[in-house]
């Protein structure tokens, strides 16, 4: 080793003390010249005129997620064999619908497709087309009741 190659353990320079005036003084982290310099540079980010656009969603929507489960004849056409009962828990067990937070969800039919097996279908919502289908190819339906619900108005309610 020679004396060229030493070198020092720690360097014993000052660090730079940025917008105090004096010397040492730079930018003080504002970058060169220009506008953005200057004092009182206050510019808006362009994405607030972005966010500011969109409209203002008001109130509180809590009917975002439907508990009915749709299906379509040929959706049991192809799951299920000629004289099988069709359940909403049988649906589950051959992984047609799946469980809406831990329950059996409702179960509505719909007239797509065609059908040739007859189904005896139990405690689901059927259309009035798919009902005419079912029937025509020797099944029957039971229906799940489906409870209305009567607005009170200003005549249903008695003072």
């Amino acid at each position: 080793m020679q004396l060229h190659q030493l070198k020092k353990n720690s360097t014993f320079k000052d660090e730079k003390r940025v917008g105090r005036g004096g010397k040492k003084g730079t930018y003080c982290g504002k970058g060169g010249k220009g506008q953005k310099g200057r004092a009182g540079a206050k510019f808006k980010p362009i994405i607030r005129g972005w966010i500011k656009g969109y409209p203002k969603l008001r109130g509180y929507n809590f009917n975002t997620r439907s508990d009915v489960s749709v299906l379509n004849l040929s959706d049991l056409e192809k799951g299920f064999q000629s004289k099988e009962i069709v359940t909403p828990a049988s649906l589950i067990l051959k992984r047609i619908i799946r469980r809406v937070d831990g329950k059996a969800p409702s179960v509505k039919i719909l007239a797509n497709g065609d059908i040739t097996k007859s189904f005896f279908i139990d405690g689901c919502v059927v259309s009035a087309k798919a009902k005419e289908k079912i029937e025509k190819a020797g099944g029957s339906v039971k229906e799940k009741e489906v409870k209305k619900i009567e607005k009170k108005t200003s005549k249903t309610i008695k003072k």
